[in-house]
């Protein structure tokens, strides 16, 4: 079962995969339970905001030419009218040299065109009624909000695809958004193979270990956004194999398995997808870790096998599996988001192949700094518990020092 194997660079392995037509379901579900899902849809303005023209500030609702010539030597009186409380509208409309009491949030009275805050005039009483006094010229639309100026009805105010978060959840509660049409989670099934692998509960024996990979999996396809669905260990066994990979196919969106995908006579996966006539998009990627990466498609499902050493995985997911789940879940911009870091460290070995060291970003001195979370070895487990980011390190003829500055790609994200 040894194939030679050519490396497609890690450009033209993104690009194979997101060129595939991938499509993402959608659902209705109540505004209580959308939290942290994504948009399925376009979210347009059902009303103009504000609603109506109103007051931005407790105070007192004028006609701003009636205080032209306001001054400190000069001091103009208004009549106070009404008073209106929060949620009331004027019975009366403003007259020269009037005003209307005002609270916050308040439709603003016919004839009035500014606000004047409650702080900034004196209150008086003369001959029983009530007055303002002003000592400075008020401009026109002072302190108003008017109706429309945040958004007019129809207007789209939330793209399809954004990921719902509080200010979200405010936006569709705004707009009278009891239900909400969001992305349908893909289905993510997870197989870890490999007869050397322990359930998590079983004590450990010469020669095994325990499965770590299907529950950081498991974790990471939650973090994207989909729903994992783990199925189990598959031995090293090929028709073992091909049975459990044709019957899961059935029941999830996509396949994720982690192990057998090296050039060893216990790798199976590769063999697996072509015995399954699937289209095998690549086998090998010019990265280090993760360069035995395997992704193919069968009857319209995405098959990732992924590497059996921890960080190769973790690498493997991110790189290539999560931008498949963003774009099932409609994101406008489906891969991670990228910065500029400095290195804290020499990388002094050079590589020909591009390299993701597994990262933790601080700040110091005004600048972004990127610390290695731990051993940088594909097999480690330790790093992956402090990893924020992955910094990328393109391959060259010599290494990277400390103070370098490299692309880093962020993990921990919203988008």
């Amino acid at each position: 079962m040894l194939e030679k194997r050519t490396p497609l660079l890690i450009n033209h392995a993104i690009t194979k995969i997101m060129d595939q037509p991938i499509e993402g379901r959608t659902e209705e579900i109540s505004i209580l339970e959308c939290d942290q899902r994504y948009l399925g849809e376009e979210i347009l303005a059902t009303n103009d905001v504000p609603l109506f023209t109103r007051s931005g500030f407790d105070g007192y609702a004028l006609r701003s030419m009636n205080t032209v010539d306001a001054s400190s030597v000069q001091p103009i009186k208004l009549k106070i009218i009404e008073e209106l409380g929060a949620g009331m509208v004027a019975s009366k409309e403003i007259g020269p040299f009037e005003t209307t009491r005002i609270m916050t949030g308040t439709m603003v009275p016919k004839g009035c065109d500014a606000i004047i805050m409650l702080e900034a005039v004196k209150e008086i009483v003369e001959n029983g009624e009530k007055y303002i006094v002003i000592k400075q010229k008020v401009s026109k639309g002072d302190h108003i909000s008017y109706q429309g100026e945040e958004a007019k009805k129809g207007d789209v105010i939330l793209k399809k695809g954004t990921k719902i978060n509080p200010g979200v959840m405010a936006v569709l509660a705004t707009f009278g958004y009891n239900k909400v049409r969001v992305a349908a989670k893909p289905k993510i099934g997870i197989f870890a193979t490999g007869s050397e692998l322990l359930d998590v509960d079983k004590p450990l024996q010469n020669g095994k270990i325990r499965n770590s990979n299907s529950y950081m999996i498991a974790s990471q396809v939650i973090r994207a956004g989909g729903e994992p669905i783990y199925l189990g260990k598959i031995p090293d066994n090929l028709e073992t194999c091909i049975q459990a990979v044709e019957s899961a196919l059935k029941d999830v969106d996509m396949l994720i398995t982690t192990g057998g995908v090296s050039v060893g006579d216990y790798d199976l996966m590769p063999v697996v997808y072509q015995q399954l006539k699937g289209q095998v998009l690549f086998n090998k990627v010019a990265m280090r870790p993760g360069s035995v990466t395997t992704v193919a498609i069968l009857d319209g499902k995405f098959l990732f096998g992924l590497s059996g050493n921890p960080s190769a995985c973790y690498v493997g997911f991110e790189l290539f599996t999560r931008p498949v789940i963003r774009k099932i879940l409609f994101c406008e911009n489906a891969h991670l988001r990228s910065g500029v870091a400095q290195l804290t460290t020499d990388f002094p070995r050079a590589n020909p192949l591009t390299r993701f060291v597994r990262g933790k970003l601080c700040f110091e001195n005004g600048r972004l700094l990127v610390d290695p979370a731990g051993m940088d070895k594909s097999n480690v487990v330790m790093s992956l518990a402090h990893t924020d980011s992955l910094a990328v390190l393109p391959g060259r003829e010599r290494g990277f020092k400390k103070g370098d500055e490299v692309q880093v790609l962020l993990l921990e994200d919203e988008g």
